[in-house]
């Protein structure tokens, strides 16, 4: 999937400040393992970070943002998200990769293929620097 994010740059500088955007697959709530970039390479990283969950917690039309829980004390990652560090990183321009697991030996844990546009929910996420959420706004889906 090819996307393009953009946005205005905010009246005053993220101050430590951060932007997540998140790419979940609405059906199974897992993201994409691997979304390519065309932005600096200090300005945007693919990961995920603890905070993510507190994301999910306080906005539950954000599900999957989070780890998934497959025990009482065992998380799995279930994809990456993009942090965008540089309010100045607009346009993004993304590709994320949905791969066809034919037979796959146990359910996956990050969004694979077949999947539509309409089966996608595409989030930015604004928080600050110790991890405190702002605000979260939906894009589309």
């Amino acid at each position: 999937m090819l996307g393009r994010i953009s946005w205005q740059d905010p009246p005053k500088p993220l101050d430590g400040g951060s932007f997540a955007i998140f790419l979940i697959d609405k059906r199974t709530h897992h993201k994409p393992e691997v979304i390519a970039v065309s932005a600096p390479q200090e300005a945007v990283g693919l990961g995920s970070a603890g905070v993510d969950n507190k994301i999910e917690e306080r906005y539950p039309w954000l599900r999957g943002a989070g780890s998934l829980k497959v025990r009482d004390n065992e998380w799995r990652d279930n994809g990456g998200r993009l942090g965008v560090a540089d309010e100045n990183a607009s346009p993004l321009t993304f590709v994320a990769l949905f791969p066809y697991l034919e037979k796959p030996d146990r359910e996956p844990t990050i969004a694979t293929a077949p999947v539509a546009m309409s089966d996608l929910l595409l989030a930015l996420v604004y928080m600050g620097p110790d991890g405190q959420v702002y605000w979260a706004q939906r894009l589309q889906g």
